[in-house]
């Protein structure tokens, strides 16, 4: 679709007949003073009040979207607009498309995306509740700028600018709440230029509720946080378990170990020897998560992990497994030994056990090994 205005103002819309044409007003106050060629688009998502019709009074254009939910709203708004940058914001007069002044500076300057920030710019009181203030966003969005590189205070900013072309193509695909996360982290993720500037909050016009639902709004941004960062959802914890059962494991294979007061000894060595099992699966599935996206562009894979993935064979993985399962047989075969010597009669459970849990881990890791690397393998045919 070829471009006509230099902006497009988007705003979702269900059931706003109450904010709707004050949003519109200042809308179109904004492209009037500014100078901007833009049009107003309104991503309609099924409403039954009126909306539409008071829409297309005051001057702007629907966009049906039938799908609901506020992103497909969005991604049918995007995909209708016809400007070469839209800014897309609530219809419930929440935010201030008076002053869209710093988004369209920064896009001109060549920024893909452009987030509100309303911690910087103000909240006004009532207009955020404290769950979402205090707990909610900020904790969102620490976890965000832990788990990818982008460094915006405000990942949940409903008020954003963005280049259509470069945004269109990430390809989002979320229909919820989580949208919003899902275009920073994967304009983040393609290395698209981020900018931040100061906006407001205010209360919002309407008398019903707000579309949005704290908690389960809350956890779907969440676990698409976790979702698209492998690392953090199984390969770090699959570290710390690993090395941690490693060591325990190590020490108390050899003998009984007391911390303080406390004993340490072959039961303790059994819940080690599991926790580096589970820690063993975590990676795994963290590789098997990378081998997916590289050949499913799921997600960007340009780590030197991703390329050793890539380059390492499932012979070698499938050798590396068979060893560790090799190593565990002999063990169990000295265990054998040793019952065999005393006739196979009775023996010191707990001798035994520093053995045979160690045996008994190798195998099950080897083999686990042995099929993972076949499991990579096949994730990495790639088909025309």
């Amino acid at each position: 679709m070829s471009e006509q205005y230099e902006l497009t103002i988007l705003m979702p819309c269900l059931n706003e007949a109450e904010t709707l044409a004050t949003c519109i007003g200042k809308a179109k106050t904004y492209l009037k003073e500014s100078g901007v060629k833009g049009e107003i688009v309104i991503a309609d998502n099924g409403s039954t009040d009126g909306s539409r019709q008071i829409a297309v009074e005051n001057g702007a254009r629907v966009v049906n979207v039938p799908e609901k939910g506020y992103g497909a709203a969005l991604i049918g708004g995007c995909n209708g607009a016809l400007g070469k940058y839209v800014i897309m914001g609530d219809a419930d007069d929440s935010y201030d498309f008076l002053h869209l002044g710093p988004f369209v500076e920064k896009l001109r300057e060549g920024y893909d995306l452009v987030m509100g920030n309303r911690f910087k710019g103000g909240i006004e009181p009532g207009a955020m509740p404290p769950l979402h203030r205090y707990l909610g966003n900020p904790v969102l969005s620490f976890i965000a700028r832990l788990f990818f590189p982008c460094k915006i205070g405000d990942y949940h900013c409903g008020l954003r600018g963005y280049n259509r072309e470069a945004i269109l193509k990430l390809g989002l695909v979320t229909t919820g709440m989580e949208y919003a996360s899902e275009m920073v982290v994967k304009a983040t993720l393609n290395h698209l230029k981020i900018a931040e500037v100061p906006t407001t909050l205010k209360k919002d016009g309407r008398s019903h509720a707000p579309h949005l639902r704290s908690w389960s709004d809350g956890w779907r941004h969440l676990k698409f946080l976790l979702m698209h960062s492998p690392n953090w959802l199984f390969m770090y914890p699959g570290l710390i378990l690993f090395f941690l059962g490693l060591i325990f494991t190590v020490v108390l294979s050899l003998g009984n170990i007391r911390i303080g007061s406390v004993g340490l000894g072959v039961h303790t060595l059994m819940y080690s020897a599991a926790a580096m099992m589970v820690g063993v699966n975590l990676v795994m599935f963290s590789l098997f998560v990378r081998s997916y996206a590289s050949v499913t562009g799921f997600i960007p894979t340009e780590s030197k992990l991703d390329h050793w993935l890539e380059e390492t064979s499932t012979e070698r993985g499938v050798v590396i497994g068979l060893l560790l399962f090799l190593a565990g047989i002999v063990i169990t075969i000295v265990a054998f030994c040793i019952w065999g010597n005393t006739g196979f009669g009775g023996l010191s459970p707990e001798n035994m056990m520093r053995i045979t849990i160690p045996a008994m881990l190798l195998i099950v890791v080897g083999i686990e090994v042995v099929f993972g690397s076949f499991f990579i393998g096949i994730l990495h045919i790639r088909h025309k």
